[in-house]
């Protein structure tokens, strides 16, 4: 599944043991669990803690770290995409921002006009995710459960029943 969300295999594959284990384990029990090396495993808990889907905590008498992950599939959800947001949606919508005013000072309109377009769309929808993140979680919870039968309500869903 990782390698189709653009996530390394084995990035993917520590978290997926993190997540379905009921104990933090170490750098060295992944590295076993899975068959990877040492290093591979350390680096790829970097990656997951850089995302902030991975946390270190110590256990008495012990010096090494232990690692775990959120059991909670709705956190680990609302974490990835804050920090895709972050380091992919708000980097984008700063680049369109400054194309479109390049385009615009080279008086090309219609490259203005389709900049602007995807700045604009992509300043709404990051309006919406503000909006989203602000709910607690289980209302955000409800909001997704309610899903496609909220659009029966809207205006233009009615109008398009009442014409077929």
């Amino acid at each position: 599944m990782g390698s189709r969300w653009g996530v390394n295999r084995t990035v993917a594959q520590v978290h997926a043991l993190l997540y379905l284990s009921a104990e933090p384990l170490t750098a060295e029990d992944i590295a076993e669990a899975l068959s990877v090396a040492r290093s591979n495993a350390s680096t790829s808990l970097r990656e997951l803690q850089n995302w902030q889907l991975v946390q270190a905590t110590h256990q008495m008498g012990d010096r090494r770290e232990f690692f775990s992950t959120s059991h909670d599939v709705w956190q680990l959800f609302l974490t990835v995409v804050q920090q895709r947001v972050e380091r992919e949606i708000e980097p984008t919508i700063a680049a369109l921002g400054r194309l479109a005013t390049e385009a615009r000072a080279e008086k090309q309109p219609e490259v203005t006009a389709r900049i602007a377009g995807m700045h604009v769309f992509l300043q709404e929808m990051h309006g919406w995710y503000q909006q989203m993140t602000k709910l607690p979680p289980h209302t955000l919870r409800s909001l997704v459960n309610l899903g496609a039968g909220v659009t029966k309500w809207l205006p233009g869903q009615r109008k398009a029943k009442s014409e077929k």
